[in-house]
This record gives C-alpha cells, structure tokens and sequence, in this order.
C-alpha cells in the first residue's frame, strides 16, 4: 500500500488523501442538508453534523472553520443551482412569450429536482439570522445583478438605465422566490397543484413585462 492512498472495497481503484478530504467534506454538507428538512440552520449542532456524517467532532474543522462556514459553503451550493438554470434558459434567444414559458417550467423542474437546496434558501431567506442569511441576501443580489446584465441584451431594453433594469430584475427575482415558496408548501402535492401554481408564476412575469413598451426609462 502506499502512503496517502487506500484502495476502495468496492473497486479497488486508489483513492487519494485529496480525494478522501473532498468526500468527508460532501458527506458534511449532505448530512446538515438533510438535518435541514424540517428546521432552520441556527437549530442545528456540530456534533449533529458529525454525527450523521459518521465522522468525529475534531475532524469538522478540517474541512469548515466554524458551522457558519458549512452553512455559507451550503447557501453557494444552492445558488449554483438556480444560477445554472437560468444559464440553460439564456443559452438561446426567444421570444418574450416563449421565454416566460421555458424559464418558468424551467424553475419548475429545478424546483422539483432539489427541494432540499431550494427549501433550505427559501427558510434562510425569511427566517434565517446571522452570517448564512447574510449570504443568502447577498447571493440574492449578485443573482439580481447577472439578471440585470442578461435583460440589458435584449433590444428592446437597450434604452432602458442601469437603474431600471436591476429595479426589473429585483421584480421577477421577487416573482421567482414566491413561485418557489408556493412550490415548496404546496398542498396537496399532486400535479393539478403544481399546474396551477406553475400557471401563476407564468402570469406574475407577464404582468411584469405588460409594462415595459410603456416604461420610458430616465438614463
């Protein structure tokens, strides 16, 4: 055997020092996502982590210097969820219609996919305190300010002030958080529920974008 390296049970492939770290540090972050189902972060200990993770309450802190670290770690990990949905939305040019369409059953299926990233944001959001509700009212705003710069692009908003387009970013990031909100508590859970709540969302974006060709921007 050499030094730094097992071999796994299962494959017998080696693994590495590096590798092993970047597992124990996964097994930490599922392990307080799911702790996180039916509660806040500030509820949650240490040695709960630990615990759940199956590993000893000294070896957290080789991988996160305090619980506010893993749950920052955890609010980015959200975030790159919902930022690379709306980078598949972006990736081809559509008609407003069209696009209001795809984006929403596109949060949909996010949405669906991973209830645990988008519940934990969503109770952070409105309930959380300290550095991880920080985090997320800060990744909130640089997802706002990417918004602003993809609107920008489109022809018809060309005209429109830096202000304006992040005040209409602010607006569908809003109309976004509500539809995840109603997502995450729908009752009963069942398709005709999501139906209808994917078919608001869908008139929330249309209401917002009624007034743009009537909204004279002051640049």
């Amino acid at each position: 055997m050499m030094a730094g390296r097992t071999l796994s049970p299962v494959t017998a492939e080696p693994i590495t020092r590096h590798e092993r770290k970047e597992r124990t540090r996964r097994a930490l972050l599922d392990s307080a996502l799911g702790l996180l189902a039916d509660r806040g972060f500030g509820s949650l200990s240490l040695r709960e982590v630990t615990k759940q993770a199956g590993i000893v309450p000294t070896a957290f802190y080789r991988h996160f210097a305090s619980m506010d670290e893993l749950g920052v770690a955890l609010v980015e990990e959200s975030m790159r969820t919902l930022r690379d949905m709306i980078r598949s939305v972006r990736r081809e040019p559509r008609a407003s219609a069209d696009l209001i369409r795809v984006s929403v059953r596109t949060l949909y299926e996010h949405v669906r996919a991973h209830e645990d990233h988008f519940r934990f944001l969503t109770r952070e959001r409105y309930g959380g305190t300290g550095a991880v509700a920080r985090a997320v009212a800060i990744e909130l705003r640089l997802f706002a300010s990417e918004l602003a710069v993809d609107l920008a692009r489109f022809p018809y908003l060309r005209h429109w002030s830096t202000e304006d387009l992040h005040m209409m970013a602010d607006l569908i990031v809003t109309a976004m958080q509500a539809t995840v909100l109603e997502l995450i508590e729908a009752r009963p859970r069942d398709a005709g529920t999501d139906e209808r709540i994917v078919r608001t969302a869908e008139k929330r974006l249309r209401l917002i974008l009624l007034g743009v060709p009537n909204w004279h921007s002051e640049t």
